[in-house]
């Protein structure tokens, strides 16, 4: 028996994706950490074709590129029992997006979908946007990314920026299922932050935004100031590590006194000081929802 941490391939692989072609039980496939590639891929669409059992899918770190991604977007057009696809940590890029992309405005069973530490940009990021205009069943989006993987080696990068958050932010004006979005550690500066927040203003569905690690400063925390202010669907706002600053935290904490929704809130790492600290501390006298502050590493104290 091959050890538990070798990597399965495609060869290896191939008599289960037939089998999955006729197989009526399993619900759920962990393949994650293989080599299944291109070949392997294709061979797993075509049995999604006819498969009407599983719904939970885990491909992350596979080598699947771009045409891997378009084998399983065909798929998606045809299958209407999968949830939950994890793509995380492969080599799929803006193509490969803008086919997932293709697939999400027909698809109506897909809940989740996870590209996180791919290579995905503004063009895919776009395409996805106007995807979620049509798609009514996603739930969650996660286009985050780690450098580093779990096993120590460099991953890929996502690289999306203010305009891809725009293309996305445009669909949340409209989306009505979409609650969980992931944006951490991509290159999203005050412009994006800018965009999202109008969204916020109309959009009633999104619980969850992480905007972790990308480049917001004062002019986006102002941003989601405001938006605070008519948003009444939000509960968890992940703003660590950015360039948030006193000025910045000043104004968001303006905004947790009011805002009625808001249980979670992440700021650490910003460069927020002792002044920073206290109006926050403030707001938390007034705030009636807030349950879970985060303000570690900022500078606070002597």
């Amino acid at each position: 028996m091959p050890a538990m941490s070798q990597q399965i391939g495609f060869k290896e692989n191939l008599a289960l994706f037939e089998e999955l072609k006729i197989i009526s039980t399993l619900t759920t496939l962990n393949l994650g950490r293989n080599s299944i590639g291109e070949d392997g891929a294709q061979a797993l669409a075509e049995a999604l074709e006819t498969n009407s059992t599983l719904d939970t899918l885990y491909l992350w770190s596979n080598c699947i590129t771009d045409n891997g991604s378009n084998a399983l977007s065909k798929a998606l057009k045809i299958n209407s029992n999968l949830a939950t696809l994890d793509l995380q940590t492969n080599s799929i890029g803006d193509e490969g997006a803008q086919v997932l992309a293709e697939a999400l405005k027909t698809n109506s069973t897909l809940t989740i979908l996870d590209l996180m530490g791919n290579s995905i940009g503004d063009v895919g990021a776009h395409a996805l946007g106007e995807a979620l205009k049509y798609n009514s069943t996603l739930t969650s989006l996660y286009l985050w990314t780690d450098s580093i993987g779990d096993s120590g080696t460099q991953m890929q990068s996502n690289a999306i920026t203010d305009s891809g958050a725009q293309g996305l932010a445009e669909a949340v004006k409209i989306n009505s299922s979409l609650t969980t979005l992931y944006l951490m550690s991509n290159s999203i500066g005050d412009g994006g932050a800018q965009a999202l927040a109008q969204a916020l203003k109309i959009n009633s569905a999104l619980i969850t935004l992480n905007l972790r690690t990308n480049s917001i400063g004062y002019e986006g925390a102002h941003a989601l100031t405001d938006a605070f202010k008519s948003n009444s669907a939000l509960t968890s706002l992940y703003l660590m590590s950015n360039s948030i600053g006193t000025n910045g935290a000043q104004v968001l904490s303006e905004a947790l006194k009011t805002n009625l929704t808001l249980t979670t809130f992440n700021l650490q790492n910003n460069s927020i000081g002792d002044k920073g600290a206290q109006v926050h501390s403030e707001a938390l006298e007034s705030s009636l929802t807030l349950t879970t502050l985060y303000v570690w590493r900022n500078s606070i104290g002597p």
